[in-house]
């Protein structure tokens, strides 16, 4: 059932995003080629905020959904790298094909971790993340021009339409969380919760805080 709630989003987020959002404004491409290149001045902090949050949701989902993919039938890493261009119009269709993990008694991981993996493994890089995630929060509700932001999403196809994307990512976190705590023997019924009141912040925490895969889970923080 969870797999026709995924292609319904899919679908419903596509037909909404090029068929009812706002339309498109002239100054997009000029808009996207200054927020990429770092030429920021004139444009409303809050939007640069959102778009750097975009960047960040990418990793947060390849330290999950890579780990995933060991143990599905089709590999993660197509929908995770189309996702830093996209964002969850590719990973809605992973979770689309995904099949639910089964229940794990305990730390658990299917053939080696190579580097990459170690590298999503560690907690630093959830620690990093974190940090950048509470900075661009910060830089958006001491400096956003939240009118104009308001604005602009009424009127813009690009900011609409990406918002909504934040939302969605947001929102889909815990459809790989569970089976991530699984995996690592986890099961305070409060972190899914607690993940999702901190939008992106929760789920960089997560990652900070996480055991490996080859530490016992009664290490984890007791719940």
């Amino acid at each position: 059932m969870n797999r026709f709630i995924f292609w319904g989003l899919w679908l419903g987020f596509v037909l909404y995003a090029f068929i009812l959002a706002p339309p498109d404004r002239p100054d997009t491409t000029d808009l996207i080629l200054r927020l990429s290149t770092g030429a920021w001045e004139g444009i409303n902090p809050a939007i640069v905020a959102l778009f750097n949050a975009m960047g960040l949701w990418p990793m947060v989902y390849a330290a999950i959904a890579l780990v995933d993919g060991h143990g599905q039938p089709r590999p993660a890493w197509p929908f995770v790298v189309a996702s830093f261009a996209v964002g969850a119009f590719a990973l809605l269709p992973y979770l689309g094909l995904r099949q639910p993990n089964p229940s794990f008694s305990g730390p658990s991981f299917s053939g080696a971790q190579g580097l990459l993996l170690r590298l999503l493994e560690s907690r630093w890089l959830g620690a990093l993340l974190g940090a950048g995630a509470i900075a661009l929060a910060a830089f958006a509700l001491s400096k956003g021009d939240w009118p104009d932001f308001w604005q602009q999403w009424q009127t813009s196809r690009f900011i609409h339409v990406m918002s909504l994307d934040f939302v969605a990512l947001w929102l889909l976190f815990p459809a790989l969380l569970k089976d991530d705590m699984a995996r690592r023997g986890l099961s305070q019924p409060w972190v899914p919760g607690a993940v999702l009141a901190l939008p992106l912040v929760g789920a960089c925490l997560y990652l900070a805080l996480r055991p490996s895969l080859s530490v016992a889970a009664d290490e984890w923080v007791s719940g």
